[in-house]
Order: C-alpha cells, then sequence, then structure tokens
C-alpha cells in the first residue's frame, strides 16, 4: 500500500532542519509532498514562488518528493490529495505544545489524518527560519543554517546592510 505524507510549513527561507526532516520522511513514505503555506495576512520575506523554487533545488535529488503550495485548511488539503499523514519536525519541547494542538485540531477535522512527529537532528535543534532572517539580515554567517544552492540569493534579500 502506498503512502503519502505532506510536511507543511512556511519555509521562510528553507533551511537545512528542514531538508533533514523531508530526507527522512522520503526514506519511511513513498511519496511527501511538501506544502508550502501561504497566508494572505502574513508578508513573508520570500514569495511562495521563490519558497517552492528554494524547494525544488534543495530536494532536487530526492525522487518520491513533491513540493507544492496551499492555502486553507491544511486538513481540507489532505482530504483533496488523499495524504495519509502530516509528518512535522519537532526542535525542542516548547515546539510539542503548539504542534500537538494543530495535530488534535486537524483530527477533528479529517479523522483519517494522522500526524508524526520527527525529532530534529543535535545540529539543527536550535535551527528556525525566523533565526536565519535575524542573522542573516545583520551580516551574519547562515553558510551552516541552509542549503548552499540557495546561501547567496537568501543572504541578498535580507541582509539588510546591502545596497538596495
Amino acid at each position: 500500500m502506498n503512502k503519502t505524507v505532506i510536511c507543511p510549513g512556511s519555509f521562510d527561507p528553507v533551511t537545512l532542519g528542514h531538508i533533514d526532516i523531508i530526507k527522512r520522511a522520503a526514506n519511511m513514505f513513498d511519496k511527501v509532498i511538501v506544502g508550502v503555506f501561504t497566508n494572505e495576512k502574513k508578508t513573508p520575506s520570500f514569495s511562495a514562488e521563490e519558497r517552492i523554487q528554494f524547494l525544488k533545488e534543495s530536494t532536487a535529488g530526492i525522487e518520491n518528493v513533491e513540493i507544492v503550495s496551499y492555502s486553507g485548511l491544511l486538513a481540507q488539503y489532505c482530504k483533496e490529495r488523499k495524504v495519509d499523514a502530516i509528518v512535522k519536525g519537532l526542535r525542542a519541547v516548547s515546539d510539542f505544545e503548539y504542534e500537538f494542538q494543530q495535530a488534535l485540531t486537524n483530527k477533528r477535522l479529517n479523522p483519517q489524518l494522522e500526524t508524526i512527529f520527527l525529532t530534529a537532528e543535535s545540529e539543527s535543534m536550535y535551527l528556525s527560519s525566523s533565526m536565519v532572517r535575524t542573522v542573516a539580515s545583520l551580516g551574519g554567517d547562515i553558510s551552516n543554517f541552509v542549503p548552499e544552492m540557495i546561501h547567496d540569493r537568501i543572504v541578498e534579500r535580507l541582509y539588510k546592510g546591502n545596497d538596495k
């Protein structure tokens, strides 16, 4: 039986922690949909198209990964796409409370939908997109935080010292 999972997120920007969770999910399941969530109420640093492109480049060698964007309820999107489970990465205990709340809500909205939590690798437990944005905006080195092939574009966009 083929199992399809989704790794949802804003990916603003994509980090090595995101890529780790995606790769691990791809090793466990037949198909991994990476869902770039778009929320009209928020203004991300990178457009949905840019985030999708970053993810496509960063996961290019992984055959069973599909990159999509979605808006609205994740539980509904999963029902429409016949997704079996949501895969979420957990960095710390503080992530768990929020993610557990989300998992229970999604289960209530779509009773067939499961949520699977993968713990972050120790190298990326502290890593978040917001931290990457902050470090990059202040001119710090983010080369250990983001995939090499997208590094320069992230720095170019976020470094506040750049002449624009």
